[in-house]
């Protein structure tokens, strides 16, 4: 999944509602941050086959460190052991790695049978990405929903409140319009660079929403 994984993150504000919107997208979204690193590093691999699934040209060849069951498992207790010994709060670190978990529970429903258990398999995935009808409507509705969530519990403080969310919002449907429709991207090396670049661009943008609006009811 791609913008199904930001709706965890907006959604978990209703359960953490001291954490910063920052922290907690960045948690759903952990495995793919961890993913082109390994990539860079030559760790894990991956290919460029447009046409493998109607929504994704990506073969994952090789992931296990980043999106094993096992190492799912691992940096979700990491993430949300390290969070909840920097704020000493065990619910924030309970959503936080929940959170990271729901990546490895997302990409299942979304991946073909390329997702392991352990390091050499075995290896599962239901497929959602067979089709961009179904995938869009699945995607589409957990963001909105999602989105309608972080808003019910909180209110903008200001103008910056309200059009940086909206701005975020619009621009995350965006880029989730280009990778259902767009042209596949020319190679993994350049998928890795980009989402590093993206998360540099989007973690601030999302800290600064924060900062402009209040938790009114959770």
């Amino acid at each position: 999944m791609f913008i199904g994984h930001f709706a965890v993150g907006f959604a978990s504000k209703k359960f953490a509602p001291k954490v910063s919107l920052a922290w907690l997208i960045l948690a759903p979204a952990f495995l793919d941050v961890l993913w082109p690193i390994f990539i860079l590093l030559g760790w894990e691999k991956a290919s460029i086959e447009p046409g493998i699934t109607a929504v994704s040209p990506f073969n994952f060849l090789s992931y296990p460190i980043s999106h094993s069951m096992i190492m799912a498992l691992a940096w979700s207790v990491l993430f949300g052991g390290l969070y909840g010994m920097l704020d000493k709060s065990k619910r924030a670190a309970i959503v936080l790695g929940i959170g990271v978990f729901s990546h490895w529970i997302l990409d299942v429903i979304s991946h073909r049978a390329d997702m392991p258990i352990g390091f050499n398999g075995p290896y599962i995935g239901l497929e959602l990405w067979a089709s961009h009808v179904a995938t869009l409507m699945v995607e589409g509705s957990m963001f909105i929903v999602a989105v309608w969530m972080y808003m019910r519990v909180t209110h903008e403080k200001d103008r910056i409140g309200r059009w940086a969310l909206a701005f975020a919002v619009g621009l995350l449907a965006f880029f989730y319009g280009q990778s259902l429709f767009g042209p596949p991207p020319p190679s993994i090396l350049a998928v890795a660079i980009s989402g590093i670049v993206a998360l540099v661009l989007f973690m601030p943008l999302f800290w600064w929403i924060d900062r402009h609006r209040e938790v009114v009811n959770s």
